[in-house]
């Protein structure tokens, strides 16, 4: 069996006696041990006396008041060392794992994304009904400055930051098209040709926003001018402004719901729909909190089942 090797150390109790002999080294006393212990000295040097029968090496040598490691004893203080940093983490983990029945969740989403991200919360807290979440909801500047101010979990954007330090998955598509209303002129017609939209009055997000970027890259790539009627700062807005007919834009179906909602389309324009997808972005080395590493275990696996 795996344990055979060190049964002796399990049966005679290794463990105590490893965080006394622990103290003893790093102090080079039997009496400050005992004084941070809250032990007699006595029962110091008795759990120091087990160890090295258990061992069948002596561990620590005394010279007058001066307490030495032996050879065995230092390679003994490196595997202290090793054992009491894992039992470290391993607590820190079960505290944390503890948490997923009453923890929270800390994320950031781009307004783009809120719907998004809102549908993957819900469907996580049907697994873990005690977690608590805050989200923070701004365009992807926002959301930029509040990585690098580390204030959130996760963050949930369409166009992650292009410069290293983050870590990046890539979750479920978000497929960006051309939406215009129900009765556009270009409504029956194929194969727009993306030129064609300078010539059409062009609603936007803000900008700071990741779909203005999106927009203002399209039309540099294609070398013409968009015709900007209007900015608006939500999704929301601009879907109703299209469905009014003050003009079309150029942003994911999902944040204005045109396949569900009436009077919205999207135009049959060369290249689009776009490939997209939604990620999950948070800092490179970050050590994410065991409820936010379930939360992205969990997109992984949305990643990951057939369509």
């Amino acid at each position: 069996m795996p344990q055979s090797k060190i049964r002796r150390y399990l049966r005679h109790g290794t463990l105590p006696q490893l965080s006394v002999f622990e103290a003893v080294a790093r102090l080079g006393s039997f009496t400050r041990a005992a004084e941070e212990l809250y032990m007699a000295q006595p029962t110091v040097s008795v759990q120091i006396k087990k160890l090295t029968e258990t061992i069948g090496l002596p561990v620590l040598e005394q010279v007058g008041k001066t307490v030495r490691l032996t050879p065995v004893g230092r390679e003994l203080q490196t595997v202290c060392s090793e054992i009491f940093a894992t039992l470290t983490r391993f607590e820190q983990r079960v505290a944390d794992l503890r948490g997923m029945q009453a923890g929270t969740l800390h994320i950031a989403s781009s307004t783009v994304a809120k719907y998004f991200a809102t549908r993957q919360v819900s469907e996580f807290l049907k697994n873990y009904p005690g977690i608590d979440v805050k989200m923070h909801v701004g365009h992807r500047q926002s959301l930029v400055e509040r990585m690098a101010a580390n204030a959130d979990d996760l963050y949930i954007m369409m166009d992650p930051p292009a410069e290293g330090g983050f870590v990046t998955l890539s979750v479920l598509p978000n497929p960006i098209h051309v939406i215009a209303p129900a009765g556009h002129p270009l409504a029956e017609e194929k194969a727009i040709p993306f030129e064609r939209l300078s010539r059409e009055a062009l609603i936007v997000r803000e900008p700071g926003s990741g779909t203005r970027m999106t927009v203002e890259r399209l039309f540099r790539e294609h070398n013409v001018q968009p015709n900007i009627r209007m900015e608006l700062a939500s999704n929301e807005a601009i879907g109703e402004a299209i469905r009014c007919g003050m003009g079309i834009s150029i942003l994911p179906g999902q944040a204005v719901g045109y396949d569900m909602q009436p009077g919205l389309i999207s135009l049959d324009v060369t290249g689009f729909p776009l490939d997209a997808h939604w990620h999950v972005v948070y800092p490179a080395g970050k050590q994410l909190p065991v409820v936010a590493q379930s939360f992205v275990d969990f997109l992984r696996k949305q990643v990951a089942a057939p369509a």
